[in-house]
């Protein structure tokens, strides 16, 4: 596949190992980038790979942990 190919919402689920339904709740929620083609919603490569790095969570020390808790309290 080459990056100018759109992807279909069962390409994605199958990309994000999720479910189609996910992906379409994806949509509906204006979560993730979409690209229509008529009634179809189709999805680039990139916009998948930007949601992925959106949603990204990195891991903290400890100490990081406690400082981030004392500063929200």
């Amino acid at each position: 596949m080459t990056d100018d190919e759109l992807l279909t919402a069962d390409e994605v689920a199958a990309r994000l190992k999720a479910t189609p339904r996910f992906v379409r709740r994806l949509v509906a929620e204006r979560r993730i980038e979409y690209v229509k083609v008529g009634r179809l919603v189709r999805f680039e490569p990139s916009a998948v790979a930007d949601y992925i790095d959106q949603n990204r969570v990195v891991p903290i020390s400890r100490a990081q942990l406690r400082r981030y808790l004392r500063e929200s309290a």
